[in-house]
């Protein structure tokens, strides 16, 4: 059954990407656990079980299965998608680039808060009218972002020295050395195999993992039966309460070590871009979570009468039999577990990129089926030489584990906190379910937070110092560009100038077509001026480029380009957005986005054409004024109505009435009734003879115009701002991905200008 056959292989595919960090925290849980309190008796070993499996079953099963991954955008998960969605929703974004016609993508999808429920639109325009609200989100997401790229260097260091630690067990005097010898070498690999896009690798370590999981399950249901079955009792949660009883502060320090049990829970959400939120749920609940419980009680039940063996609990408790292949399954499952976390950093990454809060990477595209399977070299290599260090630094799990709950706690702190969010104002649910979710969720994290950072001088404090390293970066970079921004927009040329100029501009009009590429949404840049004197010539059509990034996952092909007329026709200038989402790839090259772009703009001319004459129809009839909105009517032949907004180039729907007529429209082709939708013959002769000027415009060759414009401090601002935006601002412009290498233009088409702004 071919159906039967793709829902195995999904399986597969999803245990080897999204849950090989939550398969791999058996390894560890239990040995950082009773490092910071040693087994007594066997009523410890029940506390601490109980606290495992309902730490798993609250964070890992009800909070992120349950919850959490319904709180997606489009299908992408992850700090930055929720940011995304909740931008969406209201206007929240600090860079001030946003458009009435973005609403207006087939993607959006907006659901603007109902009236009935006045909650949703007080916080909204709260949360819109707000500055203080608006950088204090800000500095959240980018706060668990940071965390979530730190957890990209803990997970490979402490998955895989976990795993290789085993051989101490199985190989007598095999000392931390050895063992830091061969994790390194362990990680050099994992990481080398990044490139390989995520469906190859999916394909065979998801059987592997399976594997692991069946083995966790078959060693905990052996376990059970042959040492005390009195484990079970754990489920009953009073043995918590005993727990702390007993072991008073000692107790409240192993926390840290129990919240390993669901570490990996922010991957499995996450990496929720590669499948569907119910194949994710599904592997979860009859799957993984069985397993799990099934290891940890397990293990529960080996230590129940061998007190004594903590230190390595899953191996120590693992039959001598099966030693071996089970050691090399958990060396594969841990170089699985590392891959997830890494997969969804780059993920992360590139989503905070796209809005405008990352430094621009050179991102590689691992498959041709799926887009969102990306690569990013230099992150690779730079996360490899992170967790070389922390392997070497801090050879011990116990600290790494430390390290590894901090980091988790983070991104799980603000998951938690942008959901609460999310229920609020567009979810819009019982109030009380809300704050039952935000107390349990949030109280429960702080109280692991505060044991894991009462231990932060062990070593652990490495990572949060490259996290807060790595939220400083993007809030440098995120304020640079908005100062940038803002500055240009202050700075742009005004329409009167260009009116004063003239059609040729104050200079020479060559024949060919300029692509202007700029930051502006809207107005003609500064830097275009800085054309018009610098060069001796300008091209007899300019195109205003504008690249800009959406609060989507996706923007539609046929809506990629938001299309504008700048001046008079004499002019020949018109102002393009390219819009795509944080998710879409942009891989066509300059050749398929010049045809794309010339394309598209025969297209508006065309429909341009055809609501002047409509609109002229109109004057004749009412003698009033030409209507300058961007939304206006076209009437089909058959007497449809809808509307048309002039400068999008798909904004029609296909319904049973005018399907025929709304496709033909976006051809150019559709025809008017001959008594009032007939274009006059001036009209057309204008029309054709602007045609005929983009034909031999375009016949002529395109260049691409690039102003590089940065930005100075001025001499009267503060010392911070001077060192923030002249050192560390320009560091990160100078060193990101430029315009350039991501249009992949030849030099001979390309002419650049630079020019500073004093901010």
């Amino acid at each position: 059954d071919a159906t039967l056959g793709r829902r195995i292989l999904l399986v597969f595919q999803t245990l080897g990407v999204v849950f090989g960090d939550v398969g791999t925290s058996p390894l560890y849980t239990f040995s950082v656990m009773f490092s910071k309190a040693p087994v007594k008796g066997n009523e410890d070993v029940l506390g601490a079980l109980s606290l495992v499996l309902y730490t798993l079953i609250l964070i890992s099963l009800i909070k992120y299965v349950l919850i959490v991954l319904w709180a997606n955008d489009d299908g992408e998960g992850g700090t930055f998608a929720l940011y995304s969605l909740i931008c969406r929703h209201a206007k929240v974004s600090l860079l001030p680039n946003q458009l009435p016609s973005d609403a207006r993508i087939s993607s959006f999808r907006l659901k603007v808060p109902s009236a009935e429920l006045e909650r949703s639109l007080k916080i909204k325009e709260r949360l819109e009218t707000s500055l203080t609200l608006k950088k204090l989100l800000l500095m959240l997401v980018l706060a668990g972002t940071s965390m979530v790229i730190a957890d990209g260097v803990v997970t490979p260091a402490m998955s895989v020295i976990s795993a290789v630690g085993g051989l101490k067990i199985g190989v007598s005097g095999f000392s931390e050395d050895h063992v830091v010898m061969i994790s390194i070498a362990f990680i050099i690999i994992l990481f080398s195999l990044q490139r390989y896009g995520t469906s190859k690798v999916g394909l065979v370590v998801g059987p592997a993992l399976f594997i692991w999981f069946c083995s966790l399950g078959g060693i905990g249901i052996y376990n059970l039966v042959k040492y005390d079955t009195r484990v079970l009792q754990a489920f009953n949660p009073i043995h918590i309460y005993y727990y702390f009883k007993r072991n008073s502060t000692k107790a409240w320090y192993s926390l840290g070590g129990c919240l390993l049990c669901a570490t990996g829970s922010e991957a499995m959400f996450a990496d929720l871009c590669y499948f569907s939120v119910r194949s994710v749920q599904l592997t979860f609940m009859f799957l993984v979570l069985p397993c799990l419980l099934l290891g940890y009680l397990g293990q529960a039940a080996y230590l129940m009468e061998n007190h004594v063996d903590t230190t390595q609990a899953f191996f120590s408790s693992v039959p001598s039999g099966a030693f071996w292949p089970v050691f090399l399954i958990a060396n594969v499952a841990a170089l699985i577990a590392s891959r997830a976390m890494t997969t969804a950093t780059f993920s992360c990454i590139k989503q905070s990129s796209a809005l405008g809060c990352f430094p621009r990477l050179k991102i590689i595209h691992t498959s041709r089926k799926f887009m969102g399977q990306i690569y990013i070299p230099v992150m690779n290599w730079f996360l490899l030489a992170l967790a070389l260090v922390l392997v070497c630094n801090i050879s011990s799990i116990y600290e790494i584990g430390n390290a590894y709950a901090i980091a988790e706690l983070g991104v799980m702190m603000m998951t938690t906190i942008l959901v609460t969010l999310v229920m609020l104002l567009i979810w819009q649910i019982n109030i009380f379910v809300v704050l039952s979710f935000a107390i349990l969720f949030l109280g429960l994290e702080l109280t692991f937070f505060s044991s894991v950072l009462w231990s932060v001088g062990d070593g652990s404090w490495i990572i949060l110092v490259f996290a807060v390293v790595i939220f400083l970066i993007m809030y440098i970079w995120n304020y640079g560009s908005k100062l940038k921004y803002e500055t240009e927009v202050k700075k742009k040329m005004s329409m009167d100038v260009l009116r004063e100029l003239g059609p040729d501009l104050g200079t020479v009009r060559a024949p060919g077509i300029g692509l202007l590429y700029n930051e502006l949404a809207k107005g003609v840049p500064a830097i275009f001026g800085h054309f018009l004197t610098t060069l001796p010539a300008v091209h007899s059509m300019i195109i205003f480029v504008c690249i800009k990034y959406v609060p989507v996952s996706v923007v539609p092909q046929n809506e990629r380009f938001l299309f504008r007329r700048v001046c008079a026709k004499s002019y020949h200038i018109f102002r393009c957005v390219a819009r795509y989402g944080y998710k879409d790839v942009r891989k066509e090259n300059h050749q398929t986005f010049e045809q794309l772009l010339i394309e598209s703009l025969d297209k508006f001319i065309r429909r341009e054409a055809q609501e002047r004459s409509l609109e002229s129809d109109s004057d004749d009839d009412s003698g009033s004024e030409e209507d300058h909105s961007l939304s206006r009517i076209l009437i089909a032949p058959n007497g449809s109505v809808y509307s048309l907004g002039v400068p999008l180039l798909a904004e029609f729907k296909d319904t049973s009435n005018f399907g025929a007529e709304a496709r033909a429209l976006e051809e150019g082709k559709l025809e008017t009734s001959s008594s009032t939708d007939q274009i006059s013959i001036d009209a057309e002769q204008s029309l054709e003879k602007e045609l005929s000027f983009l034909r031999k415009a375009k016949e002529s060759g395109v260049v691409y115009l690039l102003g590089h414009g940065d930005i100075r401090a001025r001499k009267d601002s503060w010392f911070i701002k001077k060192l923030v935006i002249n050192y560390f601002y320009a560091f990160l412009r100078k060193n990101c991905r430029r315009g350039t290498a991501n249009l992949s233009v030849p030099h001979s088409h390309l002419i650049q200008v630079g020019m500073t702004y004093m901010v």
